[in-house]
């Protein structure tokens, strides 16, 4: 801690700057790339527990519910072609992040949030008017390469455009664009579920062009971050422009002296040589970080509620268009959470918030598996009241995730990676990412019809190993900036035996 108190005072003396109008208006725009995600992750939820969805493309799961057999309330949704059609978004992304790496590296982070906005675009369209369920599967896969573009470059250029001391507040904006996304596509279920006719989903999925019409053209007019100027054309001038222009002083030029230092090292490395290097000794705390924390972000159970709360609320027993009101309370919740979490992250600390969310969410997850353990059986809903609790437990959760793992989650990869490998640790972040929610979405209804109300006490074991993790293996990254993060590995009583204490002098050499 010593060591990265001492970190501080030296960021704060090198960045005086203050946030400009010019940085919020350019973060506002590239965090339209976390609106397209949160919509989709929203509007899919919503469209698969509409009945003329159903009818048209997963007619056997509409026929289940419509039967006067009874069938488990647990086992009603489980159909593989549903969730293909969820998960199948997830294996584009995954694919995606690797040539976005290259893109965000070579090409610049702008380029990247471009080529994202526009595929996501091109994928609605295909969803929006598909006719059968293999257009509206490759509708997905489009939006999926969206998506892969939108995560990798857009954290990044959100950490890349903020002072240190506020690095954390504008990063999280990420996470709050997600919520406002996902939310927006509650609101828009609730009311085109009840649109007379079986069009009314048809207008939800068409509704993600506007958010991605948004990034696409708005992109266009974004400035690039000085460290991406450094590293892709050696444009020092620019930079130093950008620079003056985005911290409003005149006097950049320790900040720029830091950049450029760190860009030294860059210069010579090609893509492919990144993901090599990013396996080295002196690198090795972050590429833990970079699979374990996208990792245990989605084995927090939050699919549980992002994907199929309709679902899920329909299984307790309520109607199509209370299912809907609900997902839309959750998600009101989740963008509050989110939102205080921009105000606190750089005052209470990464490893203070990832704690206390922890222990909230193992908390909400036992009291809801405990309740549907003993009062929901395979036929028949919760009675009223213990519907209720379940949903304000449901809140609870989800407020616990909106300010801990769904935030940080995206801030603490997208921080802790020097500039040489910062494009690749992103896109294997990214990618880990896409590779679990993929096994999460592709899993979760089979899992809910086999572990029934179990499914909340397993999503909470993992919720206590990474909450464990947090606290012995984190280190605290506040206010650190991004050019001396590697000092604060060298710090702490666990890694500091991997990297060693390396002065600039001694790095790299001898190392495997």
């Amino acid at each position: 801690m010593a060591g990265a108190l001492a970190i501080t005072s030296q960021s704060e003396q090198k960045n005086n700057g203050r946030v400009t109008l010019y940085v919020v208006l350019s973060c506002m725009m590239a965090g339209m790339g976390g609106v397209i995600f949160g919509y989709d992750i929203g509007i899919t939820g919503g469209v698969t527990s509409m009945e003329p969805f159903l009818n048209k493309f997963f007619h056997n799961i509409y026929l289940k519910m419509k039967s006067d057999d009874k069938v488990s309330n647990y086992c009603m949704f489980d159909s593989q072609l549903l969730t293909s059609f969820t998960s199948s978004l997830y294996v584009a992304g995954f694919v995606t992040s690797f040539f976005a790496s290259y893109v965000t590296r070579v090409f610049g982070r702008k380029p990247s949030i471009v080529a994202g906005g526009a595929a996501f675009l091109a994928g609605t369209t295909l969803g929006a008017a598909a006719f059968n369920v293999y257009m509206l599967i490759v509708g997905r896969l489009l939006l999926g390469v969206g998506v892969g573009f939108a995560n990798q470059a857009v954290p990044l250029y959100l950490s890349e455009m903020a002072l240190p001391r506020f690095r954390g507040a504008i990063n999280n904006g990420f996470q709050l664009s997600i919520g406002i996304g996902s939310l927006s596509a509650n609101l828009i279920n609730y009311g085109t579920e009840k649109i007379k006719g079986s069009y009314g989903w048809r207008i939800s999925l068409a509704m993600a062009a506007v958010p991605a019409s948004f990034l696409t053209l708005g992109a266009l007019f974004l400035p690039e971050t000085p460290n991406s100027l450094i590293q892709t054309s050696q444009d020092h001038q620019k930079a130093k422009l950008i620079l003056q222009r985005i911290r409003g002083i005149e006097d950049v030029q320790e900040e720029l002296d830091d950049l450029t230092k760190a860009s030294s090292s860059t210069s010579k490395t090609s893509s492919q040589k990144s993901f090599k290097i990013i396996l080295k000794r002196r690198y090795r705390p972050q590429l833990v970080m970079a699979i374990a924390i996208p990792f245990f972000q989605q084995v927090t159970g939050i699919n549980v509620i992002a994907f199929y709360a309709p679902i899920l609320f329909r299984t307790l027993g309520l109607g199509e268009s209370a299912s809907l009101l609900s997902s839309v309370m959750t998600g009101i919740v989740g963008t509050g959470s989110t939102f205080i979490s921009m105000l606190i992250v750089d005052k209470l600390g990464r490893r203070t918030l990832f704690i206390v969310g922890g222990i909230q969410m193992l908390a909400s997850q036992c009291i809801v598996g405990g309740i549907m353990a003993v009062h929901l059986k395979d036929h028949g809903g919760l009675s009223k009241g213990y519907a209720y609790i379940v949903l304000v437990m449901i809140c609870i959760y989800v407020a616990g995730f909106g300010w801990s793992w769904g935030p940080l989650g995206w801030l603490v990869p997208s921080e802790i990676f020097p500039l040489e490998i910062r494009s690749a640790g992103q896109s294997i972040t990214v990618a880990v990412s896409f590779l679990f929610t993929f096994a999460v979405a592709q899993t979760f209804l089979s899992m809910l019809c086999h572990f029934k109300s179990g499914i909340f006490f397993f999503f909470g074991g993992w919720v206590v190993v990474m909450t464990v993790f947090v606290y012995y293996f984190l280190p605290e990254t506040k206010n650190v900036p991004l050019e001396q993060m590697e000092k604060v590995w060298q710090e702490h009583w666990f890694w500091k035996r991997i990297v060693g204490e390396m002065s600039d002098d001694n790095r790299g050499k001898g190392e495997v």
